[in-house]
């Protein structure tokens, strides 16, 4: 399997968890970013305003878990 494969079928398998428990999520206003529901402030962009929406949380997830990551997240600036 190739590496954008790969990271496909990861994200995937995070959106099916995220649409079976959309109420522990919320997105992120800021980036677009699918975030715990217990955060404050979003640990990609440092936005703080959030949709808690529960059917906005679960087309969210299937929008992003049908494309590749085009975000900035943490781990790329390290």
């Amino acid at each position: 399997m190739s590496k954008e494969n790969t990271a496909l079928a990861e994200r995937a398998k995070r959106a099916r968890r995220i649409v079976k428990n959309p109420n522990l999520y919320k997105v992120c206003m800021g980036c677009d970013s699918i975030v715990a529901s217990k955060v404050n402030i979003c640990p990609n962009c440092h936005a703080y305003r959030f949709e808690c929406n529960e059917d906005a949380v679960v087309n969210q997830a299937r929008a992003l878990s049908s494309r590749e990551q085009n975000s900035v997240v943490a781990e790329d600036l390290l």
